[in-house]
């Protein structure tokens, strides 16, 4: 692969630049790249649990149309068409070496926004919108493989609700779900993360299944 596009997805090529705008915390860290053809987010895709302690980053290579970045690319290219608020996609990388392969992905970023953890101590946060928002993706055909509360955005002057990092999900519009299980995800993150201190999380909780029932 030419040098010049792995670049691309090369966090050292943007800072070199003086590209790099800043990052958000996760498996594999993403970088906020000031981009020629816009702000942009670079995520690396790496593994987690037990195997990233002797493979950090390499998959089984089985073909191009089968690899995590291009299936995420595919999906989030559907998913924006349909006018669902995801990341636009901009470039994936699948960079093979023999039978395994490395991968990237690059993503419009959605600024200015706050990860959700960032309101939980907001007395006004809507969490009946954000729940009546989670409720038009399952009804639309999401299934999220991992939605936690860092794969939410807030976009700050609208208030709307943005899904990131849906690397491994589904979506099948012929085939809208309840969201139960990607709920009962959700539940578990914000009782990791809340803070201790705060308001109450049970309130903000119903509040959010009110917004998500209707």
């Amino acid at each position: 692969m030419p040098a010049g596009v792995v670049d691309l997805f090369d966090p050292g090529h943007w800072r070199r630049a003086h590209a790099l705008a800043g990052s958000a915390p996760g498996r594999g860290t993403s970088f906020f790249i000031d981009a020629p053809f816009g702000a942009a987010v670079l995520r690396r895709y790496l593994r987690g649990g037990m195997v990233a302690r002797f493979n950090r980053d390499r998959y089984l290579y089985r073909g191009l149309a089968a690899s995590r970045p291009f299936r995420e690319f595919d999906l989030l290219r559907r998913m924006a068409d349909d006018g669902l608020n995801v990341p636009a996609p901009l470039a994936a990388l699948c960079d093979r070496d023999g039978l395994f392969y490395r991968a990237a992905l690059l993503t419009r970023r959605i600024a200015p926004a706050r990860a959700l953890p960032g309101h939980f101590g907001d007395p006004g946060f809507d969490w009946r919108r954000l729940g009546a928002a989670l409720r038009s993706f399952f009804d639309a055909g999401m299934d999220h493989a991992d939605l936690n509360a860092r794969n939410i955005l807030v976009h700050e002057k609208t208030g709307e609700a943005w899904i990131i990092d849906l690397d491994a999900s589904r979506y099948e519009p012929a085939r809208p779900g309840d969201g139960a299980g990607q709920l009962a995800r959700l539940y578990r993150s914000l009782q990791k993360l809340w803070p201790a201190g705060g308001p109450a999380l049970e309130p903000c909780w119903k509040q959010l299944l009110q917004g998500h029932d209707g």
